[in-house]
């Protein structure tokens, strides 16, 4: 099956994860909301060495949409699958947090210039090198990257956040 024609271009879906900003997968996983269901989640992970870096719960009155952010990416998505939850991957920035008083503020106005909308955001549960980071899902993740690198904003990687030592 093709979509856009471009059949020959020789670019697979491998490709896609090969870009040049530090993005970090979200799993975004559905659930019942009913007592137990984000044990029942972080269970999966409790017999692995992958680590939960951030969560947040979006909560409705019957459903609830866990985001979350692990230390192997590849290795939860298939435990995810294999449990048959249902979920869906975004890519996030993940930035450390300057110093001074107000380093959302600072963070806010650079993407403010940049006129980039933060869609939301959420801390990290242990910072990067003894630093507190937040993540972001922002509307245009490239743009976003490239002006917080401008202005001197430290990016977390995805290969970053699997290094036991630096969270």
């Amino acid at each position: 099956m093709s979509f856009g024609g471009d059949e020959g271009a020789g670019v697979g879906f491998v490709t896609a994860r090969g870009r040049d900003w530090p993005s970090v997968r979200q799993f975004n996983v559905f659930l019942a909301n009913r007592l137990g269901a984000l044990l029942g989640l972080v269970r999966r992970f409790e017999t692995t060495d992958i680590r939960i870096i951030a969560l947040t719960v979006v909560d409705s009155s019957d459903c609830a949409i866990i985001r979350v952010v692990v230390s192997e990416p590849d290795r939860a998505y298939a435990i995810l699958n294999d449990a048959n939850l249902p979920f869906s991957e975004s890519e996030l920035l993940v930035v450390t947090l300057p110093e001074g008083p107000q380093p959302l503020l600072q963070i806010c106005k650079a993407l403010l210039g940049a006129e980039i909308s933060i869609h939301y955001a959420y801390p990290l549960i242990a910072g990067h090198n003894g630093r507190p980071a937040v993540a972001l899902n922002v509307e245009d993740i490239d743009t976003a990257s490239t002006q917080l690198k401008q202005r001197g904003f430290t990016l977390i990687s995805e290969k970053e956040l699997g290094e036991g030592d630096s969270f």
